[in-house]
């Protein structure tokens, strides 16, 4: 047996694909990849609503498995034998436990839309373990250092410190993914609204709060924002009629996260903070931890992350019975050693 089926499905050879305009994030990936892939790929984008950011780490996977797989016939040819032989490798090229769950979990969704499809009449992938990964708690960042990474932030010149300042306030005040704080519309903050409304993974919408500091940041970024961009500031205008908060001339029109994690750098060296520790992500690991140091519901906390299972939000938890423990270690007259 071949592994390939002889049923005709949405995507069978004749026709791979029935949808009447392939996902614009699946067009614009320029990566080697088979057919069947590509409609893998399709398919999740259209019908699972999957990000960019998943679509192009799924291509990844599976293009890797294809090209490691060449010899026993690529991913539509290969038997359970082989399938099983790549997934051991990966541990052996010294891919993280994290990383081989990810391209795991890529092969056996590539493999059920197989058998979906009619491709193949078997699942090569029903026996691949799903590795053992070891509790890596999410890096967080004090209260202290929150206070001294904004106040080297507000010290960047006039309209960069600004928006540095409010890029740190929010994400530190909402718990907003970095996609969803750099792809926020300006006309979202106009209002001064004590909560935004936003789409995240899988196309859910959430309520993230906005405290006073963040609101304020936000309301003095905007002013200077318009400035820059209808060139009221002595400039030359930039993009009067930019739809984003954080725009930038870059292709996407905003700020992008690695921008964003360089300007979180610089202020965490001028703050004093390990730049190593600092990241747009790590923000939203602070606000997490530090609303479970002050009491919040676990469950409360779940519905501001937009975390789809609870155990995602737990590890959080975890963190903040740590850090309260050093607290005790540091502090109480019976825990310190004479």
């Amino acid at each position: 047996m071949d592994g390939k089926g002889e049923g005709a499905g949405r995507h069978d050879r004749e026709n791979l694909y029935t949808k009447p305009d392939p996902a614009p994030s699946v067009r614009g990936m320029v990566c080697a990849m088979t057919a069947q892939i590509e409609a893998f790929l399709e398919m999740m984008a259209v019908e699972r609503d999957a990000s960019p950011h998943t679509l192009s780490a799924y291509n990844r996977d599976l293009t890797d498995a294809e090209t490691s797989l060449s010899e026993a016939g690529g991913l539509m040819r290969a038997d359970a034998e082989a399938v099983e032989s790549w997934f051991a490798d990966l541990s052996r090229r010294g891919l993280s436990a994290t990383t081989a769950a990810r391209r795991r979990s890529a092969a056996r969704q590539f493999y059920r839309f197989a058998l979906a499809e009619g491709w193949r009449t078997d699942d090569p992938s029903r026996r691949l373990d799903a590795p053992k990964q070891g509790r890596s708690l999410p890096k967080v960042l004090s209260r202290d250092e929150i206070d001294r990474l904004l106040a080297a932030s507000a010290a960047r010149d006039a309209a960069a410190g600004l928006r540095l300042v409010a890029l740190v306030e929010m994400a530190y005040a909402s718990g907003l993914r970095v996609s969803e704080l750099l792809g926020l519309k300006v006309d979202a903050i106009r209002r001064d609204p004590a909560y935004l409304i936003v789409r995240g993974k899988g196309g859910k919408e959430r309520l993230a709060p906005l405290n006073t500091a963040a609101r304020a940041a936000a309301k003095a970024w905007l002013t200077a924002r318009d400035a820059k961009l209808k060139g009221e500031d002595g400039r030359k205008p930039e993009a009067p009629d930019s739809p984003w908060l954080f725009p930038s001339s870059g292709k996407s029109g905003h700020l992008t996260p690695r921008r964003f994690a360089q300007l979180l750098d610089q202020a965490a060296i001028t703050a004093g903070i390990d730049p190593s520790r600092v990241s747009p992500h790590v923000l939203r690991h602070a606000f997490a931890t530090h609303l479970l140091e002050g009491g919040a519901d676990l469950r409360v906390v779940q519905t501001l992350l937009g975390h789809a299972d609870i155990a995602t939000t737990q590890i959080y938890t975890h963190v903040a019975t740590d850090r309260l423990a050093q607290v005790v270690q540091q502090n109480h007259p019976l825990a310190r050693d004479d």
